[in-house]
């Protein structure tokens, strides 16, 4: 496993030691990961994103979205035990998976939707009102008193 030492960027930032977290993570998951289902990641606005993944045969029922520790998890199971088929050529592949994506600070899940063979999940990001830029007013010396918030 390969670790990437960010302490020069630790020396200009304050708060991103999570950075060296998820990169460690992203690059310890194990690259014979399944590229199955076929996925989007689509930016629709400046905070609004959109997640499509291809689900060609499953119902809504076999599909499962969740979020959970910071992590959108979303699963399909088919049960196909009930019906017994005899396929001569079988290319729509309807096996079990599970896909995750890791979410920032302040990205939450808007809710998804199903149809024509697509699962959508949109999700955005909301900072609270605290943490948006804000203009801070320069006291000309002697003539304000300082304001102490608590």
């Amino acid at each position: 496993m390969q670790h990437f030492d960010l302490s020069p960027l630790y020396r200009a930032s304050i708060g991103f030691d999570q950075v060296s977290d998820l990169m460690n993570r992203v690059i310890s998951t194990n690259s014979t990961t399944t590229s199955y289902p076929p996925y989007d990641i689509e930016k629709t606005a400046d905070d609004l994103y959109r997640i499509s993944i291809a689900v060609a045969g499953f119902s809504d029922a076999d599909l499962n979205v969740e979020v959970k520790n910071k992590t959108l998890i979303i699963s399909g199971k088919k049960d196909d035990s009930t019906t017994e088929k005899s396929f001569l050529h079988k290319g729509i592949a309807t096996r079990a998976f599970e896909r995750t994506f890791h979410l920032a600070d302040y990205v939450k899940v808007k809710g998804a939707s199903h149809s024509d063979g697509m699962l959508h999940i949109d999700v955005f990001r909301e900072v609270p009102e605290e943490l948006k830029p804000r203009q801070i007013e320069i006291a000309v010396q002697g003539s304000a008193k300082p304001v102490i918030e608590h």
